[in-house]
């Protein structure tokens, strides 16, 4: 039992150290935060990506064929981009005679990028790109967002589901693409889609919801160390770290995780209504292809093949928003996730937090 006494000073002195370190780090990332008015939050980066894969290819192409061949191919696209504006021409000719619709209009795709941790940090980054795509997206163009989670806190994940009904609220046609993995709360992000396309072997569900803490009460008990918390309002703490767990606490706890779980499948069938969601809101998962089966996605194909599809046919735009972070800044975010790593693994997650 000394060594257990001996292992948690150490755990607490290397806490206050790591702690320490943040906060220095913190003041120093807030000193540099105050910029002059104006100055940008991050910039937007756009790409497109049809010129990325004619890239690809034509160095594939200079490798493998002849000079008569390339030759040849670059008289055919040459044709082929002639005869294409001279159709756009006549289409313009023929609206400005009392045609209803343009069909010179070229259809666009907007590509994002959502890599999902715990707290769903990228949701920073999305609500800029949609606020962007939005200022000129209109509803013949297409969102495609390429989607990896395996989910985190539920008021971090509600925020980023809500970004993207800002897209299907504008009437804006929403792929989401899932090579790896949307499970629990990626999984409630991507249910959202008017067309969910999943890799094979990318796990998807993991419809549940919970809370986990350990709890040392009974070792401070045993020592004759108090513990005292002070609060207003009766389920102000539940389940805490040092204090007893009641009955009571339990099953407030329990009370509030099934509500969440409640409200967690209304969403899931408001917006996959062909699923049948008792028999998946089990905190099950399935690889994409059984998914499919249940209805849990529309197409087993990965983010590739959909964004090169859209290539052939439309201009398809890769948009990133990135958060200009000043070095005080960078270090100080590396030391506070070091720090958070290093508490979520001595003590679980906090009780303030729920996780899908």
């Amino acid at each position: 039992m000394e060594f257990l006494i001996d292992y948690g000073m150490f755990l607490a002195k290397a806490i206050t150290i790591v702690l320490s370190i943040g906060v220095v780090a913190g003041l120093i990332a807030s000193a540099g935060q105050k910029n002059k008015k104006g100055e940008k939050k991050g910039n937007i980066r756009v790409t497109q990506i049809n010129e990325h894969i004619d890239g690809l290819r034509d160095t594939l192409r200079a490798s493998i064929l002849d000079k008569e061949q390339l030759k040849e191919i670059e008289k055919s696209e040459k044709k082929k981009i002639k005869a294409e504006n001279k159709r756009k021409k006549k289409t313009t000719v023929k609206n400005t005679e009392g045609s209803d619709k343009d069909d010179s209009i070229t259809k666009r795709y907007f590509v994002l990028n959502f890599e999902g941790n715990i707290a769903a940090d990228a949701v920073e980054s999305l609500r800029e790109e949609i606020t962007a795509i939005l200022s000129m997206a209109t509803k013949d163009d297409e969102v495609i967002l390429r989607l990896e989670s395996p989910g985190g806190m539920v008021h971090a994940y509600g925020l980023a589901s809500s970004q993207l009904l800002r897209v299907k609220n504008k009437n804006i046609p929403l792929t989401i693409c899932v090579d790896k993995v949307a499970a629990s709360g990626g999984y409630m992000m991507a249910c959202l889609a008017d067309r969910l396309v999943a890799a094979p072997f990318a796990i998807i569900g993991s419809i549940g919801v919970l809370v986990q803490l350990p709890n040392f009460h009974r070792v401070l008990k045993k020592y004759d160390v108090d513990y005292e918390i002070i609060s207003a309002g009766e389920y102000k703490r539940t389940l805490t770290h040092f204090g007893e767990i009641t009955n009571k606490g339990k099953d407030k706890v329990k009370e509030d995780v099934e509500n969440i779980h409640q409200i967690f499948k209304d969403w899931v069938k408001t917006y996959r209504p062909s699923v049948e969601i008792d028999s998946i809101a089990t905190g099950e998962t399935w690889v994409g292809s059984q998914a499919k089966d249940r209805y849990m996605v529309d197409h087993i194909k990965t983010s590739d093949e959909c964004v090169i599809e859209a290539c052939e046919t439309s201009d398809v735009y890769e948009i990133k928003f990135e958060i200009k972070k000043p070095l005080q800044v960078k270090l100080a975010n590396l030391l506070e996730e070091s720090a958070h790593r290093l508490i979520s693994r001595w003590f679980g997650k906090s009780d303030h937090d729920i996780y899908q």
